[in-house]
């Protein structure tokens, strides 16, 4: 039953590959990639009632004892992450089959999705730090071929920028893994934060903790280094748009937390001190960013932006209401970034163009939509009781608790900022004057509607069942806030 773990990681890949195959069957491209992720999300959810009952799994590759082998380790955080990106690649799938082109569907485009989840799956999933690396170059390698499919002129050109920031990443990832292992002697993420205890080498490892933070922080987009994601993040479809927009800059985040909370905790005055403060800088410069902007892509895709900055501000109080509040957050920002990437996709296709000024009242045309964008959007600003609201309030509480007010204070403010960037988009294309528009046959918006809308009430959902989920954001937290559990599921009794 152990082995459960690996299997949200090996169905994408092995389906992947079997898509290799036979790029010009579409019907069977579509077919097959669906049957994957529903064989995906599945066992994801049997795994996450195996981690609730039986507590953290852990797995040490080809029978060495841990910390030789590569161990794989699902914990309520990762297991968590793992389905929600798997339920968002499923619906993201589901849209594309509707709005993605057949040109595309026939060049990869379904494997290049698969893979590119093994490696988001693979990162969250991981135990040692450079595996970490390697599920992220597998995500990265997908990546690329999603943001040039097409080959439109903005595609490419953005295209150079993303690839060029991510191999100088990549490249410093790994230089930065080696400088850890010279001084550690360990790639196991649970013997290293055993090992740095022992050593007695504050100031080395607080540089490792900054260059890791640097490296992390570039793939995650923190101030200063989200200046590749606007422009790169716009150029591609609406279904790349959603899943790059939901998932890659989660897994920088999910890095930062991981390793700022297991192993890089000596020097907490200095390494997140500075998390604290980079995190409210971002903050800043994403609600600078999503009010100056007319084009819809931009507006949400600075949100995110501001995401990542409430998130990590939450994981630098180490406290227990934040941390359960960055999770809660985490998982809240995938769903409604997903959500509303795909409603604004619905727009795009409706009007012909981004720019709200071309836009104006759908709302006579397409109630539903508009009413269900609004939804999302006050999800998205925190509006009780929707999803955003538990996880930003527990990070307020945290922060309160930690004595920094004023960045709780700013984290509030920030949601009006929030506020503001999405309703203006509700207000300019569903209100005032009608503009001229190609309605779309009741087939193809059914079929771009319907996955929006089902991740909006999703999303709707884990706001107002809350009080349900709180003992799996409570497993998530406690791992994070007390390294032991997970050193001895990994280690035992090593």
């Amino acid at each position: 039953m152990i082995n459960l773990l690996l299997f949200p990681i090996l169905l994408p890949f092995f389906f992947a590959m079997i898509l290799m195959l036979f790029p010009k069957k579409i019907v069977a491209q579509r077919t097959v990639a669906y049957t994957a992720l529903v064989l995906t999300f599945g066992i994801t959810l049997v795994l996450l009632y195996k981690v609730k009952t039986d507590g953290i799994q852990a797995i040490t590759l080809g029978s060495w004892p841990a910390p030789f082998g590569i161990s794989m380790v699902s914990d309520m955080l990762s297991v968590l992450l793992v389905l929600s990106s798997t339920l968002i690649t499923l619906l993201v799938v589901w849209y594309s089959f509707s709005s993605i082109g057949k040109d595309r569907e026939s060049f990869f485009y379904y494997p290049g999705i698969l893979f590119m989840l093994t490696g988001v799956n693979g990162a969250f999933t991981t135990g040692d730090i450079f595996n970490m690396f390697v599920f992220f170059e597998v995500l990265l390698m997908s990546s690329y071929l999603l943001i040039v499919l097409g080959g439109e002129k903005g595609q490419l050109r953005e295209s150079i920028k993303y690839i060029l920031v991510n191999v100088i990443s990549s490249a410093l990832f790994v230089i930065t893994v080696a400088y850890l292992y010279s001084v550690i002697g360990t790639l196991n993420m649970a013997d290293i934060s055993v090992k740095i205890a022992q050593i007695n080498q504050p100031g080395i490892i607080t540089v490792i903790a900054v260059l890791f933070l640097l490296v992390f922080g570039l793939k995650g987009a923190i101030f200063p280094l989200y200046f590749w994601l606007p422009s790169s993040y716009a150029a591609p479809p609406i279904p790349l748009l959603a899943l790059f927009g939901a998932l890659l800059t989660k897994v920088g985040v999910y890095a930062i937390m991981r390793t700022y909370t297991l192993f890089f905790t000596l020097d907490q005055g200095f390494t997140h001190e500075m998390l604290m403060i980079l995190s409210i800088l971002t903050i800043i410069a994403g609600c600078i960013g999503a009010l100056a902007y007319f084009d819809v892509k931009k507006i949400i895709i600075y949100n995110i932006i501001i995401a990542v900055g409430v998130i990590l501000f939450g994981a630098s109080q180490m406290n227990e209401a934040a941390l359960m509040g960055s999770v809660f957050y985490l998982i809240h920002d995938i769903l409604i970034k997903g959500a509303l990437f795909l409603l604004i996709g619905v727009i795009i296709a409706i009007t012909g163009t981004s720019d709200l000024r071309k836009m104006g009242g759908l709302i006579k045309t397409y109630p539903m939509l508009g009413w269900t964008y609004l939804i999302a959007a006050f999800g998205l600003a925190g509006i009780p009781p929707l999803s955003g609201f538990i996880g930003k309030l527990l990070i307020v509480q945290g922060g309160f608790e930690a004595g920094n007010l004023w960045g709780s204070i700013l984290i509030l403010l920030s949601s009006l900022a929030v506020l503001l960037s999405v309703i203006r988009i509700f207000i300019y294309a569903f209100w005032g004057e009608p503009v001229e528009i190609k309605p779309l046959t009741k087939q193809h918006y059914r079929g771009l509607f319907i996955p929006a809308g089902i991740l909006v009430a999703i999303s709707v959902l884990y706001g107002v069942g809350s009080e349900w989920l709180v003992p799996y954001m409570s497993d998530a937290a406690n791992v994070l806030l007390e390294p032991a559990l997970y050193i001895k599921a990994v280690l035992g009794g090593a």
